[in-house]
């Protein structure tokens, strides 16, 4: 960790060095260091350090505005019909540097500009509720970090705890059902033309399919342990059935990811184009902490073999819940590292 008392030796250099800057460069290049000084001082929890870095840091910022309106008052003296003998003819001129030059965006200008027009007093206070701003952020982001490392504590120990059962229960369950999906037919009982394709992709003609009451009354309580997570894939036409089957396992529906497809499928009031994942509970799972790196609801992923499901989605799983022991229902092959897998191509656990 780096010593505090060389940071306060930098602020206090800075703020003499800025009352010399007369260059955007050498303005910026104080105000960059006084954000990696904010980011020392959140790290560090050093309330002081980070008001002297986002004080410097404003004021930076105030001076490099001043210098640039300076720069654009000194453009706009050269106006056309001057001549080559007036003073825009000269090379310091000719080569000012841009914004791209000085490593500074418009965004950053304008805002740097807006804080030079800032009368003095009004500039204070700007100063003080920033640095009063930035302090509640550095409580709020302490406070949520405590909270992550409590909830990965917690995931850790229940870990612990269900793997030292006589016989092991499972905190993780994920699951892919065989759903039978009903496909609408004519009187005549012959598929439309423009129902081939949809028909030919069914589920049943790549593997053995169930009802869901068939699903649904599979024992799978008897594998759940008491606190345990369900992640649950639902093709868009099985939603109803999919909530029926977690309500049936003994979870309850907290929430979904949706996989957006590389590929657009079948459907009849549209061409799906993504699947849904839910989320189930019961008993006491840890959820999430807030801001702990949580995944976004919408993810994007290529389609392999039929019903395959993409990697990232264990990837997922593993990110909210390292540690508890987890099964996959309906998997494939060999077992994923660190997992159980049931399924028709598995079928080494018993839970029909």
């Amino acid at each position: 960790m780096l010593d505090r008392t060389n940071y306060l030796v930098k602020y206090n250099a800075a703020r003499h060095a800025l009352q010399e800057c007369q260059r955007v460069d050498e303005v910026k290049d104080i105000r960059d260091k006084m954000v990696a000084m904010q980011h020392y001082a959140r790290q560090a929890k050093d309330k002081e350090l980070i008001g002297y870095a986002t004080e410097i840091r404003l004021r930076a910022e105030r001076r490099a505005g001043e210098i640039l309106k300076e720069m654009d008052k000194a453009k706009g003296r050269c106006g056309p019909g001057r001549g080559k003998a007036g003073s825009c003819a000269g090379p310091a001129f000719n080569t000012a540097p841009t914004l791209k030059d000085l490593g500074v965006s418009k965004t950053q200008s304008s805002k740097w500009q807006r804080l030079a027009d800032l009368n003095p007093k009004d500039f204070e206070d700007q100063v003080e509720i920033a640095k009063k701003r930035t302090l509640d952020q550095s409580d709020v982001t302490h406070n949520l970090a405590m909270k992550a490392a409590k909830r990965r504590e917690l995931e850790k120990s229940l870990a612990v705890k269900q793997s030292a059962l006589p016989t092991q229960k499972l905190g993780v369950i994920y699951a892919d059902p065989e759903w039978q999906v009903h496909f609408w037919q004519s009187k005549s009982n012959t598929k439309p033309k423009f129902e081939s394709n949809a028909w030919n992709r069914r589920a049943d003609n790549h593997y053995p399919t169930s009802k869901t009451e068939i699903i649904a009354a599979r024992n799978i309580p008897s594998i759940a342990a008491d606190d345990c997570v369900l992640f649950l894939w639902a093709i868009v036409p099985m939603l109803p059935d999919a909530l029926l089957v977690m309500n049936a396992w003994g979870f309850t529906y907290k929430s979904h990811f949706i996989w957006v497809k590389d590929k657009i499928g079948m459907g009849r009031w549209n061409r799906n184009k993504h699947e849904l994942l839910l989320v189930g509970v019961k008993g006491k799972i840890p959820a999430p902490a807030y801001g702990d790196n949580n995944w976004p609801s919408v993810i994007e992923a290529p389609v392999g073999r039929h019903s395959e499901k993409p990697e990232i989605f264990y990837e997922l799983i593993e990110h909210y819940f390292p540690n508890l022991p987890k099964i996959e229902l309906n998997a494939r092959g060999v077992a994923r590292e660190g997992w159980v897998a049931w399924g028709n191509e598995v079928g080494a656990l018993k839970i029909a």
